[in-house]
C-alpha cells in the first residue's frame, strides 16, 4: 500500500484500553502529514513551529512556545563557525547520544 503523504488512524481497544494510532508516511523530502487527531490535540495550526524533544532514543513533538523559537534564533549565528568541511571531517564520528 503505497501512502504517499497522507495519513491513516485507527481505533484501538484491546482490554478497557482506548488508544488512537494514528500513522504518516515520510516524503523523499522528509516531510509528513500531521494527522488531524494529532493537529487537534496540539492545537496546531498552519505556519505553528513544532519542537521536538530528544531524550535517551525517545522523540516528544509538541507545539512550539515563543521562547524555543526566540532561543533557537538566537543561538543559530553563533554556531555557523561549526559548519565547514574540515569541521564535519574533524567531528563526524563525535555523537551526543
Amino acid at each position: 500500500m503505497e501512502m504517499g503523504n497522507t495519513s491513516i488512524t485507527r481505533q484501538l481497544k484491546s482490554g478497557g484500553f482506548d488508544m488512537k494510532l494514528s500513522l504518516s508516511k515520510l516524503t523523499s523530502k522528509y516531510q509528513a502529514t500531521i494527522p488531524e487527531p494529532a493537529r487537534k490535540i496540539l492545537h496546531l495550526n498552519a505556519g505553528d513551529s513544532l519542537a521536538f524533544d530528544i531524550d535517551e532514543g525517545q522523540v516528544q513533538l509538541r507545539k512550539a512556545n515563543p521562547i524555543d523559537v526566540a532561543f533557537t534564533q538566537s543561538i543559530e549565528s553563533t554556531l555557523e563557525e561549526w559548519v565547514s568541511e574540515v569541521d564535519e571531517l574533524a567531528y563526524h564520528d563525535l555523537s551526543c547520544f
